[in-house]
């Protein structure tokens, strides 16, 4: 959770500089999120494509570098197996 507020701050930050120097962010909101996230799949497909040529399922490299990158670890708790036990 950390990471997304620092980022969310980070942006603030660099919004309110363009605002003080009078410019424009470089594209409009709409066409840099879809050109970030056409970067995020395109990342993607060299690992995929290796995935196979090696014949691994495709499942494999879904769960072992698709997912994790694409979609990072979400905030959440982090239990340890003893932590849910109430003594």
């Amino acid at each position: 959770m950390k990471t997304y507020v620092i980022s969310l701050i980070a942006g603030l930050l660099v919004g309110v500089i363009y605002s003080l120097l009078g410019v424009q962010s470089p594209a409009p909101p709409l066409v840099a999120l879809v050109g970030l996230l056409g970067i995020l799949f395109g990342e993607q497909i060299v690992p995929f494509a290796r995935g196979m040529i090696n014949r691994e399922p495709a499942a494999v490299s879904w769960f072992n570098h698709v997912k994790p990158h694409m979609f990072g670890h979400l905030p959440g708790a982090k239990h340890s197996p003893d932590s849910s036990r109430k003594d």
